[in-house]
């Protein structure tokens, strides 16, 4: 790992010096209200909202909660590349998230951004993995995750707490 800026931080699991250019489709139609129907791929479409109380149909999330939503899934996915990589295993993990937004910035006040100033995560592992490699997961994933890093990059303040449960107490399922 001569390249690497810190030791913990596992090898990349594709080839660095070939660019691979992912990009992602969507459309949407919004019929000059709050909801908005979209459509990703040949699934069901999907919506979004606000609130009655900020002048919503409160009929689906609102677009700042699907970011939360977007978050959790994309460390669900980035937790398991990385768990793959390193052999780490584990049965499974719960997310809990919140965030805090003024929502003078959306309505146009200036000097208040219009989206998040904070976040709390909470990740719990349920793994019997030792200690060092759950931790080497975790600073792994918080490397990787392209959702948190954006968030990062905004300068959103995020409380991130990782715990580790054993692998017999998750109870979760996907189905």
């Amino acid at each position: 790992m001569s390249d690497m800026i810190d030791e913990d931080i596992i090898e990349p699991s594709i080839d660095p010096e070939t660019k691979k250019i992912g990009v992602r489709h969507v459309k949407a139609t919004n019929a000059a209200g709050t909801r908005t129907k979209i459509q990703v791929r040949d699934f069901d479409p999907v919506y979004t909202d606000e609130p009655a109380s900020l002048g919503g149909t409160n009929s689906a999330p609102s677009p700042l909660e699907t970011v939360l939503v977007a978050l959790v899934g994309c460390d669900g996915v980035i937790i398991n590349g990385v768990a793959n990589a390193m052999g780490f295993a584990y049965a499974g993990v719960d997310f809990a998230c919140e965030s805090q937004i003024d929502v003078r910035g959306p309505k146009g006040v200036p000097g208040i951004r219009p989206y998040f100033e904070s976040g709390k995560l909470e990740i719990i592992v349920y793994s019997d993995e030792p200690e060092a490699r759950f931790r080497q997961l975790a600073k792994n994933v918080e490397f990787r995750c392209p959702v948190m890093n954006l968030l990062a990059a905004a300068k959103v303040d995020m409380d991130v707490t990782w715990t580790q449960k054993p692998a017999a107490d998750y109870a979760g399922s996907v189905a």
